[in-house]
């Protein structure tokens, strides 16, 4: 049986002690290569931010067996990422140096030369002086993807990656991930397409804020299966029952 990179058991995520993601068990095999897919609401950044340690479970576990902490790279909306912020390209870049040296020890030549070879791979070669905010928004993405090169993590975590890009970006974007499948590691990413699932993501979570699938892509993405994510999600009420065990 394949090892799993990601076990999730009974996990509940509740914000205000509401859930957001309700009773989930399951398993992101090692190498796997996952697209989390469903309505508007249905808690899918919710998992992802809490796999990647960002939010608690209110209930439940998320394990990642064989890995620590710093062993997975995760990538936030590009809506949510502050560009307002003064630093260059290549400093960008440069972050995904940072569970290997810490908040102390100096970059030296060798890893500014792998941050520069990241932006290359990404057709960014001349542009490591710019500031990030002046880029637009597919540049930005690429150059967060060049950090998650450098970042060379087994799981990566990816939130809507393609979202608002440009369609040649985003074939670019696609094939780097292919080739991160095909070398190994483990992929999970949030997205809406279903198209874009169907054709480069062999498995699928169906998510409606509680589990509707989980497999092969073909058989998670039926229409009985999309029906019923939608008439759940529309069932959930803003208000919805407090989660009783949710701390």
């Amino acid at each position: 049986m394949t090892r799993a990179a990601v076990q999730l058991d009974d996990l509940t995520v509740a914000y205000d002690r509401h859930p957001a993601v309700h009773h989930l068990s399951g398993r992101f095999a090692k190498g796997s290569l996952t697209a989390v897919v469903g309505p508007n609401g249905a808690g899918k950044s919710s998992l992802i931010r809490t796999i990647a340690g960002l939010h608690k479970p209110s209930e439940g576990t998320v394990t990642l067996p064989g890995l620590a902490a710093a062993d997975l790279a995760y990538l936030p909306q590009l809506s949510a990422i502050d560009d307002s912020f003064p630093i260059s390209v290549l400093d960008v870049v440069l972050l995904g140096h940072w569970r290997r040296v810490g908040p102390f020890r100096a970059i030296g030549r060798s890893l500014r030369q792998q941050a520069r070879a990241a932006l290359s791979t990404l057709g960014l070669e001349r542009m490591e002086e710019r500031p990030f905010g002046a880029l637009s928004a597919g540049q930005r993405q690429r150059v967060l993807f060049a950090r998650l090169l450098v970042c060379d993590s087994p799981l990566i975590l990816l939130d809507e990656p393609f979202a608002a890009i440009d369609a040649r970006t985003t074939a670019d974007l696609l094939r780097l991930v292919e080739r991160w499948h095909e070398e190994g590691r483990t992929v999970i990413a949030v997205l809406h397409d279903f198209d874009q699932v169907r054709r480069h993501f062999p498995h699928t979570l169906l998510l409606a804020r509680q589990p509707i699938a989980w497999g092969a892509t073909a058989d998670v993405l039926t229409a009985e299966n999309l029906i019923k994510a939608r008439a759940l999600s529309e069932a959930w009420e803003p208000d919805a029952d407090i989660c009783r065990g949710a701390a």
